[in-house]
């Protein structure tokens, strides 16, 4: 069977237009129905990041945003942005800024909703998708289906990609089996995640901003090294995302397509993956982890992704398919499958017998904290189709989960790149279907609560959530959370609203 053509088809009609329109219209929904809080709340959003503390029921902010930070910075910011530009073009990068841009807006949605519809199982918070469809929305069947879909994608589709590049990568550098790449990166999954919520972020909260800062320090390295190069590279980057290069005028629809497909991919705004982390987190408010999460995107896209494609291009380490899909417009890296092997050249051509490593050793962290965030957003699918039954059950079923999930970790390390890419897309096609269409339905409540949560903040408060008193309904934990752990924030929220209603009544 031909397995490259099977997946590709399948992949191809769930990754067509529709969907790419599906995506840009629940973020240009929440941006600015919320008056771009992309842009007004940044201040916010670092805030609570650095605030943010952990509790014996929940994850810290910071936790929360390192988690969904492992699961978006991976492949898609390495070999992600190497693919993109294979088949569409310099122009794909700013089609990647663009969906970023917009995407953190369905990532402020997402997160929030997960945030307020969140539930306690084995004394710990719990929710995300499945859980704000049933009780935001009241389809229980809907949910159900997106907690399927989720522990499809996550423990059964999303990991190939993943291993296979990491398998690649140290192929690449040090001429590593494929085979013995699998067996350390299984064992050392298998490791961090039979340990539960608590250790996988705890991993990611020390690893991930240690990798991605050494990352950025990497390319800014690249960046100094070509500075000669960035204008005419800019320029190259904007002339084929509007169409204005004669070289890559043929394949313009699919800089756009790749670019926001490949965007989407990498920053998952929009996937509801973001959300399982949200929920687990401690805050007085849902939309405070709403913006903590959503400034992952940028830190995702507009940082490392653009990072990695400074290298490339400034570097001329790329190739770029032609229009027919058989020739090539580019050929600069000749034998070089497209992916982590771009940005490897990148880097060598300025670092010799530095840059295969360093990218190699990036890629198995990276994917490490992706897999794990995988393995977090498992856990909360297993834990919601599984809420009625005994915990000791849930837990049983949740690790036979993860050991499956650990094979397939193994086997994905020996796929093909082709078959690898096409198998991720569709398990994150089917989840953006589901999750995208819910928070479009989801979004007058979305608005409301962040209406809430804006007026606390014009009135010099830290904002609590009382979900009743703005007509929220099923998010009752929220009651026994402001009771015990945030009643001093309700007097205080009280004392101004008494003090506004008799300037009001004067």
């Amino acid at each position: 069977m031909n397995w490259e053509m099977i997946t590709g088809t399948i992949a191809g009609y769930l990754w067509a237009l529709p969907l790419v329109i599906l995506a840009l219209t629940s973020g240009f929904i929440f941006s600015f129905r919320m008056k771009l809080p992309q842009v007004r709340k940044i201040k916010d959003m670092v805030k609570y990041l650095v605030k943010g503390k952990e509790s014996k029921e929940g994850i810290s902010s910071f936790q929360g945003f390192a988690m969904t930070l492992g699961g978006r910075i991976g492949i898609g910011n390495i070999a992600g942005v190497a693919t993109a530009i294979f088949y569409g073009g310099p122009g794909a990068i700013f089609w990647m800024w663009v969906i970023a841009f917009i995407g953190a807006g369905s990532a402020l949605a997402e997160s929030t909703l997960g945030n307020v519809y969140k539930t306690k199982i084995g004394g710990e918070y719990r929710g995300g998708p499945a859980f704000y469809i049933e009780k935001g929305l009241k389809m229980p069947v809907f949910a159900i289906i997106f907690a399927v879909v989720s522990i499809i994608s996550n423990a059964v589709t999303g990991p190939t990609i993943q291993a296979y590049n990491v398998a690649e990568s140290f192929k690449n550098a040090w001429g590593i089996d494929s085979v013995i790449t699998a067996v350390l990166l299984t064992a050392i999954f298998a490791l961090i995640a039979l340990g539960g919520m608590k250790r996988m972020g705890k991993f990611a909260q020390y690893v991930v901003p240690f990798m991605a800062f050494a990352y950025i320090i990497i390319a800014i390295i690249v960046l100094i090294a070509n500075i000669s190069k960035i204008g005419e590279m800019f320029k190259l980057i904007f002339s084929c995302a509007f169409n204005l290069n004669a070289v890559f005028g043929a394949i313009w629809g699919q800089s756009f397509m790749w670019g926001v497909k490949r965007g989407i991919f990498s920053n998952e705004a929009g996937f509801g993956t973001g959300a399982h982390a949200a929920a687990s987190a401690e805050v007085s408010h849902p939309v405070k982890q709403g913006l903590a999460q959503s400034f992952s995107v940028y830190i995702d896209t507009l940082l490392v992704c653009t990072a990695t494609g400074i290298m490339i291009l400034s570097t001329g380490m790329y190739n770029v398919l032609d229009e027919s899909g058989t020739g090539f417009i580019v050929e600069n890296l000749k034998g070089v499958d497209h992916g982590v092997g771009y940005t490897q050249a990148a880097i060598d051509s300025l670092l010799p017998g530095i840059g295969s490593g360093f990218v190699a050793v990036a890629v198995f962290f990276f994917t490490l904290t992706t897999l794990l965030a995988f393995a977090f957003n498992t856990d909360a699918g297993m834990s919601y189709i599984l809420r009625n039954k005994s915990r000791k059950t849930q837990k049983i079923a949740i690790n036979i989960m993860l050991a499956a999930m650990a094979v397939i970790i193994f086997f994905g390390s020996m796929t093909s790149t082709t078959v690898a890419w096409n198998i991720a897309d569709m398990g994150t096609a089917i989840l953006a279907w589901v999750n995208l269409t819910a928070i479009i339905l989801l979004s007058p409540k979305v608005i409301r609560i962040f209406k809430d949560y804006d007026k606390q903040r014009k009135m010099g408060l830290d904002p609590v959530f009382e979900p009743e008193k703005i007509g929220i309904e099923n998010a009752e934990l929220w009651n026994d959370i402001v009771k015990e752990k945030y009643s001093d924030l309700v007097i205080l929220k009280q004392e101004a609203e008494k003090k506004e209603a008799e300037k009001e009544n004067k």
